[in-house]
């Protein structure tokens, strides 16, 4: 897995889109951040967790592949949308999805959105923002 400068996915979409797919039951979220990014921050209620990087270190997965693979064939025919924190790891995870040959989308502004002037995140976006389902520990 690499990171990349060109989008090789099925797309883009905003966070409530996303969970409108959820709801029909046309896709899952596949949330890529660490487990304690979802500890500290917060999580979505029935999304698949696959984290593509490991807390400390931020090491890649080494069984990312292997993870989305057994995901897909538990779940044919859905789309996959990857979440992160602000949408970065989100498009590598979809990248390599669509590698991999599976309809992978990115969830635009992540779990947090981008962060403001003030360095904080939460208020310019992302899936908290939006007033979508989430829980924290």
């Amino acid at each position: 897995m690499n990171d990349v400068n060109t989008k090789t996915y099925a797309g883009d979409v905003l966070p409530p889109l996303a969970w409108q797919w959820v709801e029909a039951g046309d896709a899952v979220v596949v949330d890529v951040r660490t487990d304690a990014e979802r500890a500290w921050v917060g999580e979505v209620p029935g999304a698949v967790v696959i984290a593509l990087k490991q807390w400390p270190t931020m090491a890649l997965n080494p069984d990312f592949d292997v993870q989305l693979q057994a995901l897909a064939q538990a779940k044919p025919g859905k789309k996959l949308l990857f979440l992160c924190r602000s949408g970065v790891r989100s498009v590598i995870a979809a990248v390599r999805a669509h590698e991999l040959g599976l309809e992978a989308y990115n969830i635009l502004e992540g779990f947090e959105g981008d962060a403001d002037q003030n360095g904080h995140r939460g208020q310019l976006g992302g899936w908290r923002k939006h007033g979508l389902p989430w829980r924290q520990s």
